[in-house]
C-alpha cells in the first residue's frame, strides 16, 4: 500500500510572493484528488508526536532562535528564506509527518508514503536555515530510522535540482546513513562535487553526481542509475529515503535541468527497483523543491502512481 500525507497545516506556512509558497502544496492537493488513484490511500491531516526526533538532528539553541523569531512576527530569516508566525510549528508538523511515515514504514503498516510537506528541508544544516528550508525533514527521518527503530543502514536518493548540502552535512562524518544527490552544478548551494565523498566513518558513503544544464535526458538517466546502483550496492539499505524536488522540471522557473512530467515517474522506478532489491520495497517519500505549481502538481502525481505499482 502507499499512502499519502497532505494537511492544510501546510498552508499556514504564508511566505507572501515567495516561490516557496501555499500553492504549490494547493495544486498538488487538487491534482491527487482530480486524478483518483486507484494505488494511493489518502491520509488528511496524520496526527503527529513531536518529542527528541529533531532535536536529533538540529541543536537546541538553533530551534529556540526559529521559534523566537516566528513568534516575533517573521519576516526573512536568512537571505533566501522567509517565514510567518505560524512557521516554527508548521516546520515541526512536516518533520512529525516524517517521523511518523518511517513509523508505520518500519512496522510494516503500510510499503511506502508520500508525505506532501512543507516548508522544504533538505537545504537546513543542524544550526542555520537556509534556501527555503527550516527544520531537515529527511536528517530528522533518516536518524529517527537509526536511533528509534535500530536500523543499521539507510539510504538517501535526493534529486532535488540543488544539492542538499544540508542533508549531506549532518551524515558527513557518519557511516549509517548513506546519501546520493543528483543535482545541477554549478548552481545554488554550490557543494555537492564528485570528491566531496564524507570524512572519517563516513567516508564513502557520500555519493555526488553534480550534472551540467543543457544534460540530455538520457544521459541524466544514464548517469542517475549508474551511480543509484554503486552507491546501492554499498549501502545494501534496510529503508530507502527520498528527497524528492521537482525543480529539475524543463518548466521550473528557479532551476531546470530539461526533465520532463513523465521523468519523475522513471526516476521513481529506479529507487523503486533499488528498495524491492535490498528492503522490500520500503520507502519513504518527502516533497522538497518545485516551483511550477501546475507542473509539481502533475509530477507528484507521477511519482505516486509508480509508487504504487508494486507497492
Amino acid at each position: 500500500m502507499t499512502v499519502f500525507y497532505q494537511s492544510k497545516t501546510f498552508l499556514q506556512h504564508e511566505t507572501g510572493a515567495h516561490p516557496e509558497n501555499p500553492q504549490r502544496l494547493r495544486a498538488v492537493m487538487d491534482e491527487v484528488a482530480a486524478e483518483q488513484i486507484a494505488s494511493l490511500t489518502v491520509e488528511n491531516d496524520p496526527a503527529v508526536k513531536n518529542g527528541q526526533e529533531i532535536e536529533r538532528v538540529h541543536t537546541a539553541a538553533y530551534l529556540k532562535s526559529v521559534e523566537d523569531f516566528c513568534a516575533e512576527g517573521g519576516g526573512r530569516i536568512e537571505t533566501d528564506t522567509v517565514v510567518c508566525p505560524r512557521s516554527f510549528e508548521v516546520a515541526r508538523y512536516a518533520a512529525g509527518c516524517a517521523v511518523k511515515a518511517v513509523d508505520q514504514v518500519v512496522q510494516g503498516k503500510v510499503k511506502r508514503v508520500f508525505c506532501a510537506v512543507r516548508p522544504p528541508g533538505h537545504h537546513a544544516l543542524s544550526n542555520q536555515a537556509m534556501g527555503f528550508c527550516l527544520i531537515n525533514n529527511i536528517a530528522v527521518a533518516a536518524r529517527h530510522a537509526i536511533v528509534h527503530h535500530q536500523l543499521n543502514r539507510v539510504l538517501i536518493v535526493d534529486w532535488d535540482v540543488h544539492h542538499g548540502n544540508g542533508t549531506q552535512d549532518i551524515f558527513y562524518e557518519e557511516d549509517q546513513v548513506y546519501f546520493f544527490s543528483a543535482h545541477r552544478h554549478p548552481f545554488y548551494p554550490g557543494t555537492g562535487l564528485g570528491e566531496e565523498t564524507g570524512v572519517g566513518k563516513g567516508l564513502g558513503t557520500i555519493w555526488n553526481l553534480p550534472l551540467a544544464f543543457g544534460i540530455s535526458r538520457e544521459k541524466y538517466f544514464q548517469e542517475f542509475e549508474r551511480m543509484l546502483l554503486q552507491a546501492a550496492e554499498k549501502c545494501k539499505p534496510e529503508l530507502v529515503l527520498i528527497s524528492a524536488g521537482f525543480d529539475a522540471h524543463k518548466d521550473d522557473p528557479i532551476g531546470s535541468l530539461g526533465l520532463e512530467t513523465e521523468d519523475f515517474g522513471r526516476l521513481t522506478r529506479l529507487v523503486a527497483g533499488v528498495a524491492d532489491q535490498y528492503c522490500q520495497g520500503r520507502i519513504v517519500s518527502l516533497l522538497e523543491g518545485g516551483y511550477n505549481p501546475q507542473k509539481l502538481a502533475e509530477s507528484v502525481v507521477c511519482h505516486l502512481k509508480e509508487l504504487g505499482t508494486a507497492a
